[in-house]
């Protein structure tokens, strides 16, 4: 997989997502791709002072990418 496969893969996964966060009155924006191995994600809205952002981001949002891009070993929000 190359890349900008790779970056597309994990585009879907977010917009898979994004309905989820959204209802809740946030949102995530992907950053970047090292080493087509870790994700960098920025939570917004709502999700930045949620407490359970820490949870939504390991069993949904890092779930989810790995399901388009099993490759990528973590994903980490930005703040």
């Amino acid at each position: 997989m190359t890349s900008e496969e790779l970056r597309l893969n994990v585009e879907k996964a977010l917009e898979e997502i994004r309905p989820f966060l959204q209802s809740d009155g946030g949102d995530i924006s992907l950053l970047s791709i090292e080493d087509d191995k870790h994700v960098k994600v920025q939570l917004s809205g709502a999700c930045v002072g949620c407490t359970v952002n820490q949870m939504t981001l390991k069993s949904g949002v890092e779930m989810t990418i790995k399901k388009y891009a099993p490759q990528i070993e973590t994903v980490v929000n930005v703040i």
